[in-house]
């Protein structure tokens, strides 16, 4: 099968170019990277390289006089900064120490012994996870012929035991999204009594116009809970920061499970920098998509299958079991992503910088030669 074309007005021809280029406006704060432990570069979890914006790591600073302090006055700000961004009441946002915790914060109120949790395979495993603290039963549906989400297949599945339905839009590790009609007919198909969790990690760097976020339906489905992070696109991974758009009954219901001062004082001052600079955030949306657009055309010049991706990261079809290469990149300096186990043969690599995605392909090559298209 021929690898898809991605579109390539406005980047340049090449992983090499995009080596060459002078990032203009620079969107990387000084001293970021990719580095993992031991020098490796890192591309394993799909981690923004760039780290934050110059204006959040000068609120970090900033925060410091006020480590002593319980972070409760700047919790309120984040909280109605977040509400102003999707014009909702306060009362419908609850932050947790990153999205993974709200999500968490999902199934122990939603789930219990003898309930369910709908989500699709593979897809991101903290829901599936977590359902297990609560005696709850795990239901997974394969993905389509495309690598999305089967819709059709995850709401047929739901009855009156189903508590929770995960559909992580754009799918982690595929990289694939579910279009904004298809959304809205699968939530009018899902029970009431079930509760849609919808999680947007990705969100930011979505370009298919079919595309639509979930926020825009919270009015039409009360069952309906969202969540983002500050850890993508914000370049805020090991800060930890995420949040919950929900009804005002089910925004309750999660707080209710949260711990009190769940989030630092210094995420917060960094997140209300980083709403504030929503320049910045498009200016790494460009980046890390021009980077992967590069990677894609390499692809296809070596004639390599990839799924498509509206993400940070990218699944590419190796030929064989991905776990003996994993090794094998991380002897030559690279760590690359984990093994999947409904998807074996495809190896996920996070969107680095340009020089790093290209030792990343260099190495792919060395490893993994090109194979002649079927």
């Amino acid at each position: 099968m021929r690898a898809p074309l991605i579109a390539r007005r406005h980047f340049t021809s090449g992983l090499a170019g995009l080596v060459g280029m002078a990032l203009a406006p620079r969107v990387a704060a000084a001293g970021s990277s990719s580095a993992a432990p031991g020098g490796l570069i890192d591309l394993s979890s799909n981690e923004n390289p760039y780290g934050p914006s110059p204006q959040a790591l000068e609120a970090m600073v900033r925060a410091q006089p006020v480590a002593c302090r319980y972070p409760d006055a700047a919790e309120q700000r984040v909280v109605e900064a977040i509400a102003r961004h999707h014009g909702l009441p306060p009362e419908r946002v609850v932050l947790g120490c990153g999205s993974s915790e709200v999500l968490r914060l999902c199934d122990a109120a939603f789930l219990g012994p003898g309930r369910t949790v709908v989500a699709a395979e593979p897809t991101f495993e903290a829901v599936l996870h977590y359902a297990k603290v609560t005696k709850a039963e795990g239901v997974q549906l394969p993905l389509d012929a495309a690598f999305r989400h089967d819709l059709g297949a995850m709401a047929a599945a739901c009855d009156a035991r189903t508590g929770l339905v995960y559909v992580c839009n754009p799918n982690n590790p595929t990289g694939t999204i579910v279009g904004g009609d298809a959304l809205l007919a699968f939530l009018a198909r899902v029970p009431s009594s079930a509760v849609v969790v919808v999680d947007e990690a990705y969100h930011h760097f979505v370009e298919d116009p079919a595309y639509r976020s979930a926020a825009s339906m919270l009015e039409r489905f009360p069952n309906l809970v969202v969540t983002r992070t500050f850890s993508k696109i914000y370049g805020m991974a090991g800060m930890r920061l995420g949040y919950a758009l929900a009804s005002a009954a089910n925004a309750e219901a999660l707080r209710a499970q949260a711990a009190w001062g769940n989030v630092n004082v210094a995420v917060l001052e960094a997140a209300l920098a980083s709403l504030a600079d929503p320049d910045h955030a498009m200016r790494q949306r460009e980046q890390l998509n021009g980077t992967r657009r590069a990677l894609c055309r390499a692809l296809e010049q070596d004639r390599r299958r990839y799924i498509p991706s509206e993400t940070n990261f990218l699944m590419i079809d190796v030929g064989g079991d991905v776990q003996p290469l994993i090794p094998g990149f991380e002897a030559r300096g690279v760590k690359v992503g984990r093994r999947f186990a409904a998807m074996p043969g495809w190896l996920r690599v996070t969107i680095g910088r340009p020089e790093e995605t290209q030792a990343f392909l260099t190495m792919l090559r060395e490893l993994v030669p090109a194979r002649a298209a079927a």
